[in-house]
C-alpha cells in the first residue's frame, strides 16, 4: 500500500476493529470500522477504497480474537494501543440511553407482560430500561398484565406473582402501579360502547378470508355502514353470548385506502368464551391487545412507550384510535431484536409443554432462560441491569453471546464469592520432604474479611485433578512440588518459577459433593470431591480455577453445587 500505511494507520485500524468486535460480540463490521477510522483521519477519505483490504483483514482478526480469546483479552489489546479507547466503547454503548423528550409534565412508563408464564432474560430488558427512565425522571412505572387472551396465550395463575417477584428482584422496588387488564374490563367495554355509538367502529360478520379480500381491494365490507343502532344491538348480543367465536368482531373504522393494509379497519374486539383464571366466564367478548393497550395507556397517563420495532404497526393503529377519541399519543421509542445465540430457542408455550411432560424440572430448571432460573442459579440482578443499560436503545437487531452477560456478572459477584476447591476427576498423590503441617488459604485473594481456610496437611497426601499430573507443578497458595522417580517432593513453599498452578485438596479434609451442570438439553450430575468447608445454602462461591457455582444443599448428608459460569 506504499505510503498509505504510515506509522499511525495500522494501529488506528486495529484499534477500531477491536472496538467494533468488542461492542458487537465478535461480529464487527468492515463498514463501521472504516467509518470510525475516517471520522478521526479525514485526510484518509480519498484513499478509502485502498484501505479496504487492510480494514477487512484487521476486522477478521479482531472478530476471531473476540471469539477465541474473549472480551477481557480484546480489552487488553485495545488498551495496549490506546487506553482511552475501551472507555470510549462503554461511552458509545451508554449513549444508547439518551434523554427522553417532552418530560416537562412528568414521566409515566409501563412494562406490560403477558402472564402466560414467568419472565425470560429478554423480558428483563423492558423492566430495566423502563424502570431506569422512571427513576431518572422521578416518574412512575406501571406493571400491567396484558391478560385478555385466553385462547392463544392463556394466563397462568401463578405467573402473576412470579412476574412481580422478578420485577422486584431486578429493580429492588415495587412497581408504582400494578394492573391486571382482565379486572378492568368494564372500562374497556365503556370505550367499546363509545367507539360504536360515535360511529368510529362497527360490528363485522365477515370471515377472516372474506375481509382479507376487502382489505386487499381497498373496498369496504358489507357491514361497514350499518346504522349505529344496529351495531349497538349486535354488540349487545355478542356480549350476552348469543354468537359463537368467529361469528363477529368489532372493527375500528380507519380508511380502507391507507397504504399500509394492516391499518385498514383493524380488529378491536372478538368473541372469546374460554374460562379466565381470574374472572372466570364473566365475559363473552374480549379486547384485542392493540385496543386494550391503547385504552389503558390513556387511562394511566402513560407519557412514553418503549417497544420493539416489530410493533410499529401497533403504534400506527393506536394513533388512529387516539385520533378518534381526541387524545394525544405518547412519545414512542423502538428497539431492535436481541438474540442470545448460545441460549437456544425457547417459547413460553413450548417450555410449558415440556415442563408438563417432564422434559424440564419446573420453570426454574437451570437449562431454561427464565429469570426464575437465572435467579436460582446465582446471577446478580445488577449484572442484568448493567448489561441492558449499557446496550441502550437501538433499532439494530443484535446477536450477542451469553458470555457477554456472564462477564458482567463475574465482575459483580467476584468480590463477594468465597473460593472453594472442587476436584472433578480426582487422583491422590503423596508428597515427601519438609511438608508444612497445615495450609492456611485465603477465602478470597482480595478481601481478608472473608477469612481463611485452614487444612491439616501433616499426612502429606493430596487430591488433584488427574490431568494436572505434571513433573513440575505448584499447589495453589501452598507449595511448589516436583515429580522425581515417580515420587512428588516439595521444592519450596514460595513460588519459585512460572510452573503450572493447580487446584488441590488435602486428603485429610476432603468430602463428597455433586456438581449439577446444564449442558444444552441435558442436565448432568457429576460426582466430585470438595474441601471440607462451612458453606451457606444460597451463597455463590468460586470453585478454584474452575468457575462460579451456587450452593443448593450443604450438610453432612448431602452437598450439591449448581454450576453458574466461568
Amino acid at each position: 500500500m506504499g505510503d498509505l500505511v504510515d506509522d499511525d494507520v495500522i494501529p488506528l485500524v486495529r484499534k477500531y476493529a477491536l472496538q467494533n468486535a468488542l461492542e458487537y460480540d465478535g461480529k464487527g463490521q468492515v463498514g463501521s470500522t472504516l467509518g470510525r477510522l475516517l471520522s478521526e483521519r479525514q485526510d484518509l477519505r480519498p484513499k478509502a477504497k485502498d484501505l479496504m483490504s487492510l480494514v477487512s483483514k484487521e476486522v477478521e482478526d479482531a472478530n476471531n480474537s473476540m471469539i477465541e480469546n474473549g472480551a477481557d483479552y480484546v480489552r487488553r489489546e485495545i488498551e495496549n494501543i490506546d487506553p482511552r479507547a475501551v472507555n470510549r466503547v462503554r461511552q458509545e454503548k451508554n449513549a444508547g440511553l439518551k434523554p427522553l423528550e417532552n418530560t416537562e409534565d412528568g414521566v409515566v412508563l409501563r412494562f406490560a407482560p403477558n402472564p402466560n408464564g414467568p419472565l425470560s432474560l429478554g423480558h428483563s430488558r423492558g423492566i430495566v430500561i423502563n424502570n431506569h427512565y422512571a427513576v431518572r425522571y422521578k416518574g412512575k412505572i406501571v406493571l400491567r398484565f396484558d391478560d385478555t387472551d385466553t385462547v392463544v396465550k392463556p394466563p397462568l395463575i401463578e405467573a402473576y406473582e412470579w412476574i412481580i417477584e422478578d420485577f422486584e428482584w431486578l429493580t429492588g422496588s415495587k412497581p408504582d402501579i400494578t394492573i391486571k387488564a382482565s379486572e378492568r374490563m368494564p372500562i374497556y367495554l365503556e370505550y367499546a360502547d363509545k367507539l360504536l355509538s360515535e360511529g368510529y367502529g362497527y360490528v363485522c360478520e365477515c370471515s377472516s378470508d372474506d375481509f382479507k379480500k376487502h382489505r386487499i381491494s381497498m373496498a369496504p365490507c358489507p357491514h361497514r355502514n350499518r346504522p349505529t343502532q344496529e351495531n349497538m344491538e349486535l354488540w349487545n348480543i355478542m356480549q350476552k353470548g348469543g354468537m359463537k367465536p368467529g361469528d363477529a368482531i368489532i372493527r375500528v373504522k380507519t380508511d380502507m385506502t391507507l397504504p399500509n393494509p394492516a391499518l385498514r379497519d383493524w380488529p378491536a374486539w372478538r368473541i372469546q368464551k374460554n374460562i379466565h383464571p381470574l374472572v372466570g366466564g364473566l365475559y363473552n367478548v374480549w379486547p384485542l391487545l392493540d385496543f386494550q393497550s391503547a385504552i389503558e395507556d390513556h387511562e394511566q397517563g402513560v407519557t412514553h412507550i418503549i417497544r420493539g420495532k416489530d410493533l410499529m404497526d401497533s403504534t400506527r393503529k393506536q394513533i388512529l384510535l387516539y385520533n378518534h377519541f381526541g387524545w394525544t399519543y405518547p412519545e414512542t421509542l423502538y428497539w431492535g431484536r436481541v438474540s442470545v445465540h448460545d441460549q437456544g430457542s425457547f417459547s413460553t408455550s413450548t417450555m410449558r409443554e415440556d415442563i408438563d411432560s417432564g422434559v424440564y424440572n419446573g420453570w426454574d430448571d437451570p437449562r431454561l432462560p427464565t429469570l426464575m432460573s437465572m435467579r436460582k442459579r446465582g446471577y446478580d440482578p445488577e449484572a442484568i441491569t448493567s448489561f441492558w443499560t449499557e446496550m441502550g436503545i437501538t433499532q439494530k437487531d443484535v446477536a450477542i453471546s451469553l458470555e457477554s452477560l456472564n462477564a458482567v456478572n463475574s465482575a459483580k459477584i467476584d468480590p463477594t464469592s468465597r473460593r472453594i476447591s472442587v476436584i472433578l476427576d480426582p487422583v491422590e498423590i503423596e508428597i515427601t520432604g519438609d511438608v508444612p503441617k497445615k495450609a492456611v488459604l485465603p477465602s478470597h485473594p482480595d478481601d481478608a474479611s472473608l477469612g481463611n481456610r485452614v487444612h491439616s496437611t501433616k499426612m502429606g497426601r493430596f487430591i488433584i485433578e488427574r490431568l494436572d499430573q505434571e513433573d513440575k507443578i505448584r499447589l495453589k497458595d501452598f507449595a511448589d512440588i516436583e515429580n522425581i522417580d515417580d515420587n512428588y517432593h516439595i521444592v519450596s513453599t514460595k513460588k519459585s518459577d512460572d510452573r503450572k498452578i493447580i487446584n488441590w485438596i488435602s486428603a485429610e479434609s476432603v468430602r463428597d459433593c455433586t456438581l449439577v451442570i446444564p449442558d444444552g438439553p441435558d442436565l448432568s450430575r457429576k460426582s466430585c470431591l470438595v474441601e471440607n468447608a462451612e458453606l451457606i445454602v444460597g451463597e455463590v462461591i468460586q470453585m478454584e480455577r474452575s468457575g462460579f457455582a451456587k450452593v443448593m444443599e450443604w450438610s453432612d448428608d448431602s452437598r450439591v453445587l449448581h454450576w453458574l459460569h466461568r
